[in-house]
């Protein structure tokens, strides 16, 4: 090998950058490790509040330390930042995708135009929009070309308006495709405006290697909070519209709006009493009939004096800015009367366009809210909005509790004092809310305020909360509303059990696959296992340098590179020991066994890789987690197999009277003398897998198969008991909650379950999220351990043993992209590797035999995970890690194919066809070679199966059957294909 100078300095070079890369994580743990010890030497777990005090004194801990030099290189602060990132999965929080309202960009765009054609398409495409993967605006666009008739898009009562109509041009000649044009921009424009937003809002929030970015045009972004603890705060930061209005209230017992409620009652009580009747008397006729008689009359006596629909559960307050009052739980009710078309007509003239807004709970706990009726105009717009504050900050008021202070531009502090002087003038009060709730409503006693600024104070305001509240004012507000469309929230403990887990069987595979080594070739197996080593180093230096994120699917492709990288050494040491068998010295033994794998080892990995690169590109999430770490290791992999354990055989050859033997005394001459004549039994190896891939058809067509909640939509909750329960019983409650369709399924231990339920799935909202969860904390109450809160059982609680350890949500929009997306990954990795395997053997039966041999895996684990979905006792549901093991299995199926082909290529080429003798010579002389990478690997996935976690069963399972039957294809399947379809001329004779 030339050039030793220049491998060795870049080995040790690139060595010496992934241990720096690595060191920051070294320091990290350390240092955090002595918060922990810091802040447990300080209180006792027995005191109340434990967890979150301990929390705290570490915070305190690593603030007062955070500048400190360590080491004379860096310190905590800057080490955080360049340490190893650890996904969702193994470090807890949330990932949410976000779906930014395109329709209420362009609703705001027209100005919230009355124009029925307008409206109309928008009500088409949101129809459409269930049912399509096209993006909303095209959606849109589509629907006004059906409907628009002689309308045009450059209307002045659509979008030819103040704010368009400099682009737009001339209203008479601009046409729709060129004001189209426009508007995609605008759209584009305003979802980067809420992405910047969010950014902002997320860097306030306080996480360390937050991950924000845009999902293509369809106006989707994707966020992940690493570590953070308060799901719930999470949810509101990324969710709030943060939109800041003033409003002037009316004035003390204004007698129009207390005449409005007394009204409204009566109005309600003639549209709703008969109903009331009605359905007094049917409830009363399972009664007895000398009962019926007595309790209708008294009911209806009852009725006549009592029903007050309105006035029963709104008490009205004739002092004060506030109109009056209700009990939290009845202020959905009273809205909804209040916003009736029958009732909003009988508002007085001079007040006939006023809004209504409930204040924010006085008290967490609160049982009633105040209700505040605002002056508003025709058009419904503020006195003044949130986009006149410049600057927003969390204060302590005179009171020293926490507070708000928000500044104005020169335009707000104009509009401030003319509306604080008006409210003076008028003895009203002023409203300030924040996203449809009324914070605070104080009075001006002073005259009009100027200087533009002023202050948002709460009765029972945290620290917390403030700094939120100040955060997205600062960041200002979203230009459309953002829902939730998928979701997942990992717990803390759960993060940590998966840490633990993946260590756990990343040190049995490792310790395997060395002590293998050693076992099958001796010394040179201990230079295979230093390259290995080496190799793993450099996976984690990349990945940290790169800044890439480690997940537990992330672990698992490391893992399985080590498995697969075994395969390189193999491949080498085989060929050294054929030439050996030639009767060639050690050194040209050596030269020729690396130059004739060379060719082996590429097409193998080039295979595998491209197939890693279809799923890094389709992917998600943890999946594209596992395609970075695999294309990492195949690069790394090739790096040490071919040139790392090239200088440590070589360096150990340069000693004459050194000896190196590649085997042992137990496997000199394994595998040596087979004959095998695999051609000849291809008969029975087709009707074998014609059999396995009809049953597999028949199963798929009758049983299908349990897709997961990625592919189907809904939600589903990991939950953990103290003791073990009984699903099928638990399934049968939440039915009757939920509604049919809700599976429960023991996950892991038996005291562990999941449930999915496609509950409103088509609702998006954190209020559903939050309904979802009161059911089954309240329907699983008497499983739970008495006294468990609310708070204590869902996601997000620290050291938590019992209750929701993770969620996820998926709505039906995304699920449908995610199907889309992993059809097309499987079809594109076959067709990649179809056009690589033409290109390298020039010959189409080559390609057609190892596609054949993939088909065939791939319809045999499809069948055995429908087979068997609802026996085995663990998670085979079909989702995304699923796609990815199957992806992984195709990789896998034609590294194995290539290496046999490319064995039989170079026979083939040497000795000609001679019937099918050769190919079986090939197939032969790989055997040693493909029993050992599929033993090694069989086992590095085993080890996941049993000690890598409940959540990675399922994908190893697959994988699992994807290497056994992918060492039977390339073996029975993929070569006979070949053979049998390559014509007679190429042959050269007939069979033997």
């Amino acid at each position: 090998m030339q050039n030793k100078g220049l491998i060795k300095l870049f080995a040790f070079l690139f060595g010496l950058v992934s241990i720096y890369q690595l060191s920051y994580t070294f320091v990290t743990n350390k240092v955090e490790k002595e918060a922990t010890i810091f802040a447990s030497s300080r209180i006792s777990e027995s005191e109340d509040g434990y967890v979150a005090r301990r929390e705290a004194l570490e915070a305190t801990y690593l603030d007062s330390i955070g500048d400190n030099s360590i080491f004379g290189y860096t310190d905590y602060n800057d080490a955080k930042k360049k340490e190893l990132n650890k996904g969702l999965d193994l470090k807890g929080g949330i990932n949410v995708t976000l779906q930014i309202s395109v329709k209420d960009i362009l609703k705001g765009l027209a100005n919230n135009t009355k124009n029925p054609v307008f409206n109309k398409a928008l009500a088409d495409a949101d129809i459409a929009s269930k049912n399509s993967d096209d993006t909303y605006l095209d959606l849109f666009f589509d629907a006004w070309d059906n409907i628009k008739g002689d309308s045009k898009l450059a209307s002045p009562d659509i979008f030819f308006t103040k704010g368009l109509s400099d682009e737009i041009g001339s209203m008479d000649e601009a046409s729709d495709d060129s004001v189209k044009r426009i508007i995609r921009t605008k759209v584009d424009e305003s979802v980067e405006s809420a992405f910047e937003v969010l950014r902002e809002r997320i860097d306030g929030f306080g996480v360390t290697q937050p991950n924000i970015q845009r999902e293509g045009n369809s106006g989707r972004i994707l966020v992940e909070l690493p570590g953070a603890r308060d799901i719930a705060r999470a949810q509101d930061l990324l969710s709030s519209t943060a939109q800041l209005e003033f409003w002037e209230t009316y004035e003390s017992g204004n007698q129009n709006v207390m005449k409005f409620f007394y009204d409204a009652n009566l109005k309600l009580k003639d549209i709703l009493e008969p109903a009331q009747k009605a359905e007094e008397t049917i409830s009363k006729t399972e009664s007895e009939i000398d009962s019926l008689l007595s309790d209708v009359a008294q009911d209806s006596l009852d009725i006549a004096n009592e029903f007050n629909p309105l006035l029963s559960k709104f008490e009205p307050a004739p002092l004060g800015y506030a109109v009056g009052s209700a009990a939290v739980k009845d202020t959905a009710e009273v809205g909804a009367y209040l916003r009736m078309p029958e009732v909003r007509r009988l508002l007085p003239t001079e007040i006939q366009f006023t809004k209504f807004f409930w204040e924010r709970p006085a008290e967490e706990n609160a049982e009633r809210v105040r209700l505040f009726a605002v002056k508003s105009s025709r058009d419904g717009v503020p006195r003044m909005s949130g986009d006149v504050v410049s600057d927003a900050s969390d204060i302590f008021d005179e009171y020293s509790k926490p507070a708000i202070s928000v500044n104005m531009n020169v335009r707000g502090a104009k509009e401030w004092e003319n509306l604080t002087g008006d409210a003076f003038n008028n003895q009203t009060g002023i409203a300030i809310v924040l996203d449809n709730k009324v914070y605070t409503a104080p009075g001006v006693s002073s005259g009009p305020i100027s200087g533009g600024s002023t202050r948002i104070t709460g009765p029972n305001f945290t620290i917390t909360e403030t700094k939120d509240i100040a955060n997205v004012l600062r960041a200002g507000k979203l230009p459309a509303s953002a829902e939730i469309i998928q979701s997942e929230i990992v717990g803390p403990s759960l993060g940590q059990e998966a840490i633990n887990s993946g260590f756990m069987s990343f040190m049995i595979a490792m310790a395997f696959v060395l002590l293998w080594m050693i076992f099958y070739y001796g010394k040179a197996g201990i230079f295979a296992d230093i390259a290995l080593l080496f190799n793993i180093l450099l996976i984690f230096g990349v990945l940290t340098s790169l800044g890439a994120v480690l997940t537990l699917p992330g672990i698992a492709g490391i893992v399985l590179t080590i498995g697969m990288s075994v395969d390189a050494n193999v491949l080498i040491f085989e060929r050294i020991k054929e030439e050996l068998d030639k009767g060639k010295g050690k050194r040209e033994a050596v030269q020729d066994g690396f130059s004739n794998a060379l060719s082996s080892i590429l097409d193998a990995n080039i295979t595998t890789g491209l197939t890693a690169v279809i799923l890094f590109i389709f992917g998600t999430g943890p999946i594209k987690g596992f395609a970075t770490t695999l294309l990492i290791g195949i690069l790394t992999s090739l790096f040490t197999a071919i040139f790392i354990t090239r200088l440590l055989v070589d360096w150990y050859l340069s000693s004459r009277e050194r000896r190196l033997d590649f085997s042992t005394s137990l496997t000199k001459g394994l595998f040596k003398n087979i004959n095998i004549n695999f051609l000849g039994k291809r008969k029975i190896a087709y009707i074998f897998s014609a059999i396995l891939v009809i049953v597999g058809i028949i199963s798929l067509a009758t049983n299908g198969l349990q897709q997961g909640v990625d592919f189907i939509g809904g939600r589903s909750y990991q939950i953990r008991f103290e003791k073990v329960v009984n699903p099928s019983e638990i399934a049968s409650e939440l039915n009757t909650v939920f509604g049919s369709g809700t599976q429960v399924k023991t996950f892991g231990d038996a005291n562990q379950i999941k449930v999915t339920t496609p509950y409103k799935v088509d609702v998006e909202g954190i209020e559903v999220d939050d309904e979802i969860q009161n059911k089954l904390f309240t329907s699983l109450q008497k499983y739970l351990p008495d006294g468990m809160s609310f708070d204590d059982f869902v996601v997000g609680a620290d050291d938590k043993v019992v209750g929701i350890m993770q969620s996820m949500k998926v709505g039906p929009t995304i699920a449908d992209d995610i199907k889309k997306n992993a059809f097309l990954a499987i079809i594109g990795s076959l067709a990649v590797v179809f056009l690589y395997i033409l290109f390298r053997f020039r010959k189409w039966q080559f390609s057609l035999g190892a596609v054949a041999a993939v088909f065939h895996d791939v319809l045999v684990v499809l069948g055995v995970f429908s087979i068997f979905g609802k026996i085995m006792p663990f998670n085979m549901e079909i989702d995304q890690a699923f796609i990815a093991a199957i992806l992984t299995v195709i990789g896998y199926s034609l590294n194995d194919t290539v290496v046999v082909f490319d064995r039989i290529r170079e026979i083939v080429d040497e000795k000609g066809w001679r019937g099918g003798t050769n190919i079986n010579l090939a197939l032969n002389s790989t055997l040693s070679r493909t029993l050992n990478t599929s033993l090694t690997t069989l086992v590095v996935l085993l080890a996941i199966f049993v000690f890598g976690g409940e959540s990675l069963r399922g994908f190893m399972f697959a994988m699992i059957i994807g290497v056994l039957i992918g060492t039977y294809s390339s073996l029975f399947i993929a070569t006979p294909t070949m053979f049998d379809t390559l014509s007679k001329s190429f042959q050269g004779e007939k069979e033997d």
